[in-house]
């Protein structure tokens, strides 16, 4: 798996970091893994480093895998008629959680803070906005679109 990428070692190329489970466990003492949606489309184009990350996630058992609603949507929205039903399929392996008034907010600011310096979008913003909202980690190919300090992301591979 990738190396966790964390406020004191993110961009350099140093060991993982020190976070441990209670850092980014919930409440229920599981740990929730989002899946950016570059991750989950690489997965169904048959990625085998995708089906591999998505195995080792799922044989944890500590760990609940969360996709945030945008990123649902840029998977389902941008699916081939012929795909859907795959698409489904994968995407009912995941918790979808939705965006709510702080979570808009927050990835607001999140926005305004992030998009000049480092081009982060709304999908990413509100992505980080729901995990720093929830707890959790942010697993994608993409992690400079996270530069946030306060949010644990880990590349895939």
């Amino acid at each position: 798996m990738g190396r966790l990428e964390t406020p004191r070692n993110r961009g350099n190329n140093g060991s993982q970091g020190a976070e441990s489970i209670q850092d980014v466990a919930g409440a229920q003492g599981f740990v929730r893994a989002y899946l950016d949606s570059d991750i989950l489309i690489w997965h169904l184009r048959g990625d085998e480093r995708a089906r591999v990350l998505l195995r080792s996630l799922r044989a944890d058992r500590a760990r609940q895998l969360c996709v945030g609603a945008l990123q649902r949507a840029e998977v389902v929205f941008f699916a081939k008629e012929a795909e859907l039903p795959a698409t489904r399929l994968l995407l009912s392996l995941f918790e979808t959680v939705p965006v709510d008034a702080g979570i808009v907010d927050l990835g607001g600011e999140l926005y305004r803070s992030w998009n000049p310096s480092h081009g982060v979008d709304v999908a990413d913003a509100l992505l980080a906005a729901t995990v720093m909202t929830t707890g959790g980690k942010i697993h994608t190919l993409n992690v400079k679109h996270f530069p946030m300090p306060d949010l644990l992301v880990e590349r895939a591979w």
